[in-house]
This record gives structure tokens, sequence and C-alpha cells, in this order.
């Protein structure tokens, strides 16, 4: 049994469907099952359960939030990742309301697109590095008022260092560039950080760390 990455993509432009193949196929641990526009053809492959599907969101006639609420109601469970050029604050927030595991950037270097798309079938939520902040303060948003019941004290200097970078929307390579370790160093003190505050994906970690900073800058301010 293969131990691949197995793939379905939707892009209703066919030179973006054949670029993110490419790009996948040349990766030793991807299995491309198919690059569909058509409603029919993706039902089909959906059968062959892949591990995840990537939807373009500007489409027609079905744009792909429409499409990811559309496969849900039939029964299909697949993750999916929304790949695209919109920076909408509102269109991030509308596909993660219809449940995407990732809200990626076509402007993303290629690298980052497959770092990100292999993080997503590891468990996490992943947004685009420029997207960070926006994911951040809807989160706040939805946030009751109430403390955290996670610590930043539990964490060591190095994984607050880490976390404050994590919270800039640097992507674990640029925080390894930036702090001179490598790339496999971070990933693992990610991992540290996430289990020391019981949290299920860096976005949640970084607005925790955001709404602590503010907190503490509140606290620290002068009374009028």
């Amino acid at each position: 049994m293969s131990d691949k990455l197995r793939v379905v993509l939707v892009d209703d432009q066919s030179l973006c469907r054949r670029g993110l193949s490419e790009l996948l196929a040349n990766c030793y641990d991807f299995l491309v099952l198919g690059a569909t526009d058509n409603i029919a053809e993706l039902r089909k492959l959906l059968h062959e359960e892949p591990d995840l599907l990537i939807v373009d969101l500007r489409m027609k006639p079905l744009d792909g939030i429409s499409l990811i609420q559309l496969l849900r109601s039939e029964g299909f469970t697949t993750p999916a990742v929304m790949l695209t050029m919109s920076d909408s604050e509102q269109d991030l927030t509308n596909a993660i309301r219809a449940g995407v595991r990732g809200y990626l950037l076509k402007d993303m270097a290629p690298d980052d697109v497959v770092d990100a798309i292999r993080r997503v079938a590891g468990g996490e939520l992943v947004v685009a590095p420029t997207m960070t902040m926006k994911m951040i303060d809807m989160l706040r948003g939805e946030q009751p008022d109430q403390e955290p019941k996670n610590s930043l004290k539990l964490l060591t200097e190095r994984e607050r260092e880490i976390l404050q970078l994590l919270a800039r929307g640097e992507s674990n390579k640029a925080i390894a560039q930036t702090l001179k370790i490598s790339y496999d160093t971070v990933k693992q003190h990610v991992r540290h950080i996430l289990n020391k505050l019981n949290l299920s994906s860096r976005v949640k970690a970084a607005v925790l760390f955001t709404n602590e900073q503010a907190k503490s800058h509140d606290d620290n301010s002068p009374s009028c």
C-alpha cells in the first residue's frame, strides 16, 4: 500500500490545475489522483477516498465554499484546503466556517504551499502567513471575554520566542532562518508549544499569545 499523500485538485482554470498537479507530482510523498473542474468527475475521484481535497475559491458555476458545503451534504468528508488569490478576511471567515483545514494563497512560494499542505495532512489548521493576523482577529472576535486556561508561563524562553514569531505569521522555514536553527528543530519546538498549551493548532497558539500580550499591555498602562 502506498504511503503517499493522495490528493484531488479542483480548479476551473486548466493552467492552475496543471501547474499544481506538476508541483505535487514532483514531490516524493504526493500522489495526485486527479485534477478537475467537473462535479461529476470530482464525485468519482472522491470515491477513491483521497487524503485531501484542494479547492479554488473563485470558480463558476459553483464557488469553492458552496462546493465544499454541497459535498458535505452528500456525505463526503475529505478534509479540504482552499487555494485562492483572495486575501479577503470575509472569504477566510466563510472558508473556516465551512470547515476547511487550510486557507492558502496562490502567490505563496511553491515550497511553502507544499509544506502547508503537508501540515494540513498532519492535522494542523493552516492559513497563509499574510492571513495569520486576519485569522487571529477573527478568532479573538468569536472568543468569550474570559481568562485563558492556558499559560505561557509553561513555555521556555526559546519556545516563547518561536511563539512570538508564529503570531507574526512567520512560517517554520522563516523562523528557522531568523533564529539560525534547523527547520526540524523549529517543528519540534512548535509541537512542544502546542502540547504544553493543550492547543490543536499554531493559529490558536498565536491567538493566545496575542491576547496575553494585549492583557499585559493593559495591566501595565498608567491609569488616568
